[in-house]
């Protein structure tokens, strides 16, 4: 049995999957990050957001949508994320 706070990495996972479950709605990266710190009631960067979203990415956790280019055919747009059926 591990003793001890928990990581600040377990944490901000658990946080992540109650926001997105929560929402149901597909998020980027900033707008989870808001959600997050607001939950935590302290300042996340943007980019451990970004690195937590993309290792559960790896586990399947989480799915990738790239939506097209609003203005130019052919280029990616954004990029939202949303939890597996």
């Amino acid at each position: 049995m591990k003793r001890g706070r928990p990581s600040k990495r377990t944490k901000i996972k658990e946080v992540l999957l109650a926001v997105m479950k929560e929402i149901n709605a597909p998020l980027t990266i900033s707008s989870m990050t808001n959600m997050v710190s607001g939950r935590l009631g302290e300042a996340i960067s943007w980019n451990t957001v970004r690195k937590y979203v993309q290792e559960m990415v790896e586990t399947n956790a989480i799915e990738v949508i790239r939506l097209p280019h609003s203005k130019e055919e052919g280029k990616d747009g954004l990029t939202v994320y949303m939890l597996k059926r």
